[in-house]
């Protein structure tokens, strides 16, 4: 049978993010179903109806201290000047907290203020009030009383209450079947061997615990062709099943994205493309009256759009409000182009330095799900503006504890994998401590620390005219500043090859000879700095080198593009070599150092940044890495 053809549909709809959620929300009405639950698994689960006590709390009246049952008016006349003698059985009986309070009494007297005379005898010098240290028959719950209302989430606390109230069960909103469909020819299993051009599938795990963390429950199914009939077939048994469906990738305007037109065919689609970035790929529809949410392909496209359209359903199921993060006013140390008449999705790390909160955006793109990671909160440019430029303020949702955010060192500058190292340690021995870092290359964080936007940079910048590193920059760059320039690491910059180095690459005139696809570094970087020098001392210019402008931010994605492809060739560390399996062709040992402020420096955040470094831990992780030495001990060069 001939498999149907279906046009490719170039154009998507650029409708606004919140008319899209609307149309969504008011196509369904979502009446909530109930079931019963165990107190035992209620955890987080949503009441469905009001829930009254079965029973009071306490059931009795029972006595809040360890001490003495008295009836109050027995003890009027005692006195420090005229202590009353009490008889046991007659006058008091002893009690401990909990126990019932014989009917007769009506108040009790702490045992520390009573003398005791003989066994059957006490002396007491202060009067008791009636009901004083007694817990009334309802004190905590009284039968009939309403613990909870519709709609209440219960906490761990809540449980115990309800227990204590004699309630086993209760009835629950039942959480919304969400079925989550992934798509792709080139999707894999994670226990399937990896091949050039097959991509292990991930998402459908990360959106399965998006829709636990929001309430929901998740039902993954195997991963689903790019074949229209198997697509369709998906779509309809899961809306047998499911309460919402969310389908992944397929959703764009590529020559195999089939999901709109089988929407279309087989229910409604409502939106095709909102006026967002990253994100806007999103179907939004109908198949049997079930909602269906298809998502991009990308994760972080994915899990906005996730945030956007399947946690608004899932929370009207619930019949709960939509959670909201915390949000702070941040300086942006970095400008940010927007385009007017799109929202634009930023992911930022932000720090706090010199009483304010500093945030930088991390990478733009939608298929970087260590950007989400990574984040520390994002930042929603609105529709009507531009951007912003450096130094502006804005708000930022914060992703992680305002604590959290507070207590980082912020790092920024150079690329160095002993960073993350050092990030570790320290979180070991701080808990509560922790690097965020920026690579943002040596030149840019030098202006971090001259703006107050970073505690420390990490640099190495080689200058042409003394062959000195990083003292002449901080000294032309941070003039006028208290500066403390520490020595940090020596290592070694040379040539990333593909293994066996098939170019014979062993200067930087053999680059241009063959030529090779150069990778290079970003402006201010010092390795870039460092690739110029040796230009210039071989009489060559960027115009001899094939890939100049070709640029990375890090040693690492340097490393990965040479991985990629046997012509290619980059200026990078040792251990970016040796991480990716390449050839090490050594070039120059370079002096990798930290500077900050003398404040910073000599705070509580700088002696433990400082203490963590001189560690012998820390020296013996950074030697096995190999390609570095750790200077860190001898004296600052800038007091």
């Amino acid at each position: 049978m001939e498999q149907k053809r279906y046009k490719r549909k170039i154009y998507l709809e650029d409708k606004p993010r919140a008319q899209a959620r609307e149309e969504l929300l008011a196509a369904f009405d979502l009446p909530p179903q109930k079931e019963w639950v165990k107190v035992d698994d209620g955890l987080g689960r949503i009441t469905a109806e009001p829930v009254f006590a079965s029973t009071s709390m306490p059931h009795y009246h029972a006595s809040a201290m360890d001490g003495i049952a008295v009836n109050a008016a027995d003890t009027y006349s005692a006195h420090e000047t005229n202590p009353l003698k009490l008889t046991y059985g007659e006058q008091f009986v002893y009690v401990d907290t909990g126990n019932a309070i014989p009917a007769r009494y009506n108040a009790v007297i702490m045992i520390e203020n009573v003398n005791v005379v003989d066994d059957q005898t006490l002396e007491i010098i202060e009067p008791a009030t009636p009901w004083q240290h007694i817990r009334p028959i309802g004190e905590d719950i009284v039968q009939e009383e309403m613990i909870f209302p519709q709609g209440h989430k219960l906490r761990p606390a809540d449980l115990g209450s309800l227990l204590a109230a004699r309630i086993t069960e209760f009835e629950a909103v039942k959480k919304p079947v969400v079925a989550i469909i992934p798509t792709g020819n080139e999707l894999i299993d994670v226990t399937d061997e990896p091949v050039q051009g097959k991509i292990i599938e991930f998402n459908g795990t990360v959106f399965a615990n998006f829709v636990k963390e929001w309430g929901g429950e998740p039902r993954l199914t195997g991963i689903v062709k790019d074949e229209p009939e198997k697509i369709k077939e998906a779509l309809l048994d899961t809306s047998e099943t499911a309460d919402i469906i969310v389908i992944n990738a397929g959703s764009s305007a590529g020559s195999k994205d089939f999901t709109v037109h089988i929407i279309g065919e087989i229910g409604t689609v409502f939106t095709h493309g909102v006026a967002a970035r990253p994100g806007k790929p999103v179907i939004l529809g109908k198949i049997n009256g079930k909602p269906v949410v298809g998502v991009p392909g990308y994760p972080v496209s994915a899990y906005l759009a996730l945030e956007w359209f399947v946690r608004p359903l899932i929370c009207k199921y619930l019949q709960i409000p939509e959670p909201k993060r915390q949000s702070v006013q941040v300086k942006l140390g970095r400008r940010i182009v927007s385009t007017m008449g799109q929202e634009d999705f930023i992911r930022m790390n932000i720090g706090y330095v010199n009483g304010q909160y500093v945030a930088n955006p991390l990478t733009r793109a939608a298929g970087v799900t260590m950007s989400y990671v990574r984040a520390d909160g994002l930042l929603i440019v609105p529709s009507d503006i531009l951007g912003y430029e450096q130094g502006d303020s804005a708000e930022v949702e914060l992703f992680k504890p305002l604590e959290e955010v507070e207590n980082s060192i912020v790092v920024s500058g150079s690329h160095d994998l002993t960073i993350d190292l050092l990030s570790s340690l320290i979180k070991r021995k701080r808990n509560e401590m922790k690097i965020i870092s920026s690579h943002v290359g040596s030149m840019a964080g030098l202006m971090a620390i001259r703006k107050g936007e970073a505690h420390v940079a990490g640099v190495h910048l080689l200058d042409p005219e003394t062959k000195e590193y990083n003292l002449s920059y901080v000294k032309k760059l941070l003039d006028g500043m208290d500066i403390v320039l520490y020595p940090f690491l020596k290592r070694k910059q040379g040539w990333l090859v593909q293994e066996g180095n098939p170019l014979g690459v062993k200067t930087v005139e053999d680059i241009a000879a063959r030529p090779a696809h150069f990778v290079n570094r970003q402006r201010g970087a010092g390795t870039r700095i460092l690739f110029d020098l040796l230009l210039k001392e071989a009489g060559l210019t960027p115009e001899n080198i094939t890939g100049y402008s070709r640029e990375m931010f890090s040693h690492l994605s340097v490393a990965a593009e040479v991985k990629g492809n046997p012509e290619s060739v980059g200026l990078g560390i040792f251990p970016a070599a040796r991480a990716m399996g390449l050839s090490f062709v050594p070039v120059a040992d370079e002096e990798y150092d930290l500077v900050m402020t003398k404040e910073f420096f000599e705070s509580e955040k700088g002696r433990l940044l400082v203490s963590v470094i001189q560690s012998d831990e820390f020296r013996h992780s950074v030697e096995k890495i190999g390609g570095y030495e750790v200077v860190a001990g001898t004296a600052p060069k800038i007091g």
